[in-house]
């Protein structure tokens, strides 16, 4: 399962990665568009659109980079934080949805307790 972990956290991170990448992007079509027009009502618009949505899908991904951190480094709250983030990308169809459903099988597998700092099973006996 260790293996599994690690594929894990590197997979969240890229796709988080994707995510940041995609904000900036969104937000230099958005606002260039509006300074390309010239219409300074335009600008402000479109600025604002812009920033919004690049804020919005930066929130969504930055849990997904700090949460696979954690995983890379076996820790607890880094497994709670991803898999709040895989159930959440359940909805994220299609390529979220593989990596939520991943990700839920990993991280709530018996065995996978025991590999990270604080388990919930560690201590137990198998």
């Amino acid at each position: 399962m260790d293996r599994h972990i690690t594929i894990l956290g590197v997979l969240h991170i890229a796709n988080s990665a994707l995510g940041i990448i995609a904000a900036v992007i969104v937000f230099t079509i958005v606002a260039g568009a509006g300074i390309l027009s010239g219409d300074p009502e335009a600008m402000t618009i479109t600025s604002i659109v812009g920033s919004s949505i690049a804020l919005f899908l930066l929130v969504l991904s930055v849990p997904g980079i700090i949460g696979g951190i954690g995983l890379l480094q076996h820790r607890q709250w880094g497994r709670i934080l991803i898999l709040v983030v895989g159930f959440l990308n359940l909805l994220n169809v299609p390529i979220g949805t593989v990596l939520g459903v991943y990700s839920i099988w990993v991280l709530l597998k018996e065995d996978t307790g025991p590999l990270f700092n604080g388990g919930p099973t560690q201590g137990h006996s198998q």
